[in-house]
Order: C-alpha cells, then sequence, then structure tokens
C-alpha cells in the first residue's frame, strides 16, 4: 500500500500462539504480534519512529507509548504511527482510546489494511461482531493477501457468527498466505470441514426421506 512518500509494511511475529487442538482462540492473539512500519522520507522522522518500534518490539511500552505519542505531535500524517498507539493502548484496557487513534489512522487513510483490522479487533471486543466484520473485509479488500485479517475474519465467522462454511474459506486463505502452515488453524480447518460436511449433507437426507 503506498501513498504520498510512505510505503507500508506488516511484520508478523507469530502465529497462532498459544493455540493447540481445535481449541480456537477467543481473542485475535495472532495480531498482537503486529508491528506496524513506516518507510519515512524525512530520516530524522524515520529515526524517532524506529526507536518508538525498538521501545515497543523491546516490551517497554511504557516508552513506546511516549515515543509515539511525541512522534504524532511532530509527523502527524503517518497512520501506522496511529496503529502502534492503538495497540498498546488496547493492551492497556484503553479501547476509547485506541478508537480514537484508529479513527485519526482511518482518516489518513481510509483503505489502511492494518488500521481497519485492528478495528475489527476492538468492535469484536466490544461484541459488535457486524461491525468488526465489516472492518475485516475492507482490510482483505485493501489487501487481499493480509494474512491476518483472514485469521482474525475466519475466527469471526466459526467463534460468534455461527458461519462455519465462511470461517473455513477464510482459515484456508490465511494458511496460503503463510510460508509455512500454522498447524493449529490446519486442526480447526479439519474440525470445519467436518462440521460442514455434516450441515451439507442433512438437505439430501430429508429429500430422499420424502421421495
Amino acid at each position: 500500500m503506498r501513498r504520498a512518500g510512505v510505503a507500508l509494511g506488516v511484520a508478523v511475529l507469530c502465529h497462532g500462539c498459544g493455540t493447540s487442538g481445535s481449541v480456537r482462540p477467543a481473542d485475535d492473539a495472532a495480531a498482537d504480534a503486529e508491528t506496524v512500519l513506516e518507510i519515512i522520507v524525512s530520516p530524522a522522522a524515520q529515526a524517532a519512529y524506529d526507536r518508538a518500534l525498538e521501545a515497543m518490539d523491546a516490551g517497554d511500552l511504557v516508552e513506546a507509548e511516549l515515543r509515539l505519542e511525541q512522534f504524532v505531535l511532530e509527523y502527524p500524517d503517518f497512520p501506522g504511527a496511529y496503529v502502534n498507539l492503538a495497540i498498546i493502548y488496547e493492551r492497556d484496557g484503553r479501547l476509547e482510546d485506541a478508537h480514537s487513534v484508529l479513527d485519526r489512522a482511518l482518516e489518513l487513510e481510509p483503505a489502511h489494511a492494518s488500521a481497519n483490522n485492528r478495528q475489527g479487533m476492538l468492535l469484536r471486543k466490544q461484541g459488535m461482531f457486524s461491525q468488526a466484520e465489516q472492518a475485516y473485509l475492507r482490510a482483505i479488500e485493501s489487501d487481499p493477501t493480509y494474512a491476518l485479517a483472514h485469521h482474525n475474519l475466519g475466527v469471526l465467522l466459526d467463534l460468534y457468527l455461527y458461519r462455519p462454511a465462511e470461517a473455513l474459506n477464510h482459515y484456508r486463505r490465511y494458511q496460503e498466505l503463510l510460508p509455512e502452515p500454522d498447524a493449529a488453524v490446519g486442526r480447526w480447518i479439519i474440525d470445519l470441514e467436518r462440521r460442514v460436511g455434516v450441515v451439507e449433507e442433512a438437505p439430501r437426507v430429508v429429500q430422499e426421506d420424502g421421495v
């Protein structure tokens, strides 16, 4: 995704962390390791942003928050900085603050895939499932190869909206986009294939009984 001197990338540090068997996470845990990168024209701005990300990667969220808040004051036009602030605020339980900075990111770039994905996560946590689905779909529309959005939409469709066939499609797409398949998601796929198969066979049995 490109905009006025900014090239955006997403670094995914883990997939399906801490999951096993066919148990799905109740949260979008894989996205918690997401860091949004910005390639910025100004060397000074890039250095300031990199220092904030270094603090974030080191787990020093207080330092990262301070640096990112200072960054957006000095350089307010980079949506990735707001998404990273949203990650910090969300981890601290400050969901309204997280929504606020995501809104700012999406004002700057409505098709920002990571901002839409993160917004979907917040909406899902607040029980706003239909709105969360739309946010994930916007993320995927912006970047069809964005694996985490497929993962998170699959979880939403599977566990919260009870649409297993659609969830299965997104889990499969998530696997296709990974360098190596996620073993846990592979087990979820097997489980859903069994469930969807039962649903698909039921109408045929009823029809045969009526002949």
